[in-house]
């Protein structure tokens, strides 16, 4: 899979493994995100967006890294400035990994030609992006780790997906002309 400009449009020839394996972990990031926040029980606060109680920075390592603190030395401005902003920013990730779903759905399990305007091109790159920074935390990569690792390491193919999303977010960029201002 290779992204490709052609006209207005951004193409890649999909193989069925290509389209099932970013289906799965486009699903595992919605998953990760939570599909819908839960209902805030206070009408003041749902109507205008904001959660009534405390918004805390989220335990799991790789959920903290896609939602990470504003403020690193100021814990009491990160909940704040994480209490305005963090509902938006799930949602909007979630839109975008949607987006990588809805139109890699028509090719599971067979393949075939995937085409994308500008908006699903950028959705596109976001949910790159955010895959490979899960996966990059949950496999521990720096730097120094080895993308094309010994066979036997239990790492192995999570690291090979982890370079190939690498890999496919630099064709898809590629492929983009700068937006205007």
């Amino acid at each position: 899979m290779k992204f490709k400009r052609r006209g207005g449009s951004i193409r890649a020839d999909v193989a069925a493994v290509e389209a099932d394996v970013l289906l799965a972990v486009a699903g595992d990031l919605l998953l990760l995100l939570g599909e819908q926040d839960a209902q805030d029980e206070d009408p003041l606060a749902a109507m205008v967006g904001l959660p009534s109680g405390p918004a805390v920075r989220p335990e799991d390592p790789a959920l903290a890294r896609l939602l990470p603190d504003a403020y690193g030395d100021d814990a009491a401005a990160a909940t704040e400035f994480r209490r305005y902003t963090e509902a938006d920013l799930r949602a909007g990730k979630r839109v975008s990994a949607r987006t990588v779903v809805s139109t890699l759905s028509p090719l599971a399990g067979r393949g075939g030609r995937l085409v994308l305007d500008r908006e699903e091109a950028d959705a596109w790159l976001g949910t790159l992006n955010d895959l490979r920074l899960v996966l990059g935390t949950r496999l521990d990569v720096t730097e120094e780790t080895e993308l094309d690792p010994r066979a036997d390491d239990p790492r192995s193919h999570a690291l090979q997906v982890y370079g190939w999303l690498g890999w496919l977010q630099e064709s898809l960029l590629s492929c983009l002309e700068p937006r205007a201002r």
